[in-house]
């Protein structure tokens, strides 16, 4: 009997722990989520699908460097950029601009490079450049070249779209893709990021920060093709990643681990990974994750042969590119991380409210018919 209430305990703990750390990641999210979401209502009217096929709905190189790069100037994590990207796609964009972008955006941004430039050093910093550009268009062409049905917006067939362009004004085009985004889009996309944000915290409260900066600060406990998988499954912010990389690196890390984690465990999470799997493909996802857990592999495996395999000499500039860095960086108040995580959570609730409501009728008729 005390060893059954000793289990019951262990569990109970177990799962309020990995609630209280799913919430914490959530609440680091969530108002870049709503951002997301808002930028998402406003690319579903004020540019049209017209436009989006002339521009990014090819497969031509010149779409994907007007993704990378336009990804490259935002600082939104890769949660945050889940509502923007599936917008894209469903607005008439290919599947390998709307890859690069969702790579770009949350790898490198005008923040991230300060803050390297600070914490790791500059040749790190010339590396992550590089490779926060290169892969992305990696990412880009394999969406382009290996995907199936998935390459276009579905209904599309690969045809250029013909609408009958409306005559709204901009207020009204704006209301009408907020309610599109808050009603349609921003459900969907709750549902999984609370699902994913769950496996997420489940594998934070089993693997913390600390066990982790440990054993990977031991450059011979876990190899970098390790350190790419365990980087793709984590949440880090698009930023806030920076330091926790810099701390492994002072504590023996190869800048090559450094490297693979900026690449693949800003990219991409749990959450995003479920996302494109549910609203997009299997393919993408395939397409999505092997490449970068390869790609990170190789860029961390060149940056140990550039570099000796040994860790940097020091921070470079470091107070300089940290205030800097602060100074640019939209930090949202505790408060409104706080309510848009509820706004979340209640978004997540409506989303799969009809799902309860249709198993709950379905096991009423079953226990009818018994």
């Amino acid at each position: 009997m005390i060893i059954v209430r000793g289990i019951d305990l262990f569990i109970f703990d177990f799962l309020a722990d990995v609630i209280k750390t799913s919430t914490s990641i959530l609440n680091s999210a969530s108002g870049w989520l709503m951002i997301s979401f808002i930028i998402a209502g406003l690319l579903h009217n004020l540019i049209s699908p017209e436009r989006f096929q002339r521009s990014i709905g090819n497969t031509k190189i010149s779409s994907l460097l007007k993704s990378t790069i336009s990804g490259m100037l935002l600082p939104i994590c890769s949660c945050g950029v889940i509502p923007i990207g599936i917008s894209m796609y469903y607005s008439g964009a290919y599947l390998g601009p709307v890859l690069a972008f969702m790579t770009s955006t949350p790898i490198i941004n005008p923040v991230a490079v300060i803050l390297s430039f600070g914490l790791l050093g500059p040749k790190i910093t010339l590396i992550y450049v590089i490779a926060g550009f290169l892969v992305p268009m990696i990412v880009g062409m394999l969406g382009n070249h290996l995907s199936g049905r998935e390459l276009f917006m579905p209904g599309l067939e690969g045809q250029t779209i013909e609408l009958e362009e409306e005559k709204l004004s901009v207020g009204e085009k704006i209301k009408e893709g907020m309610m599109w985004s808050f009603q349609e889009l921003a459900p969907t996309i709750s549902k999984y990021v609370i699902l994913g944000m769950l496996m997420a915290g489940a594998i934070m409260t089993v693997f913390p920060h600390d066990l982790i900066q440990k054993y990977l600060g031991n450059p011979g406990v876990l190899s970098l093709a390790n350190v790419s998988i365990l980087a793709c499954v984590m949440y880090v912010c698009a930023v806030g990643h920076i330091p926790f990389i810099a701390a492994l690196v002072a504590s023996g890390a190869s800048p090559g681990i450094a490297i693979t984690f900026l690449i693949a465990g800003a990219a991409t999470n749990l959450p995003e990974l479920i996302s494109m799997y549910k609203v997009i493909g299997k393919r993408t996802v395939c397409i999505y994750s092997l490449t970068l857990v390869i790609s990170s592999w190789i860029v961390g495996y060149i940056t140990n042969k550039l570099l000796g395999g040994s860790a940097m000499t020091g921070p470079f500039a470091r107070d300089t590119s940290v205030k800097f860095a602060n100074t640019i960086l939209l930090n949202i108040p505790d408060f409104a991380k706080y309510i848009c995580t509820m706004i979340i959570f209640i978004l997540f609730v409506k989303a799969i409210l009809p799902e309860i409501k249709n198993l709950i009728s379905g096991l009423s008729i079953k226990k009818t018919n018994a």
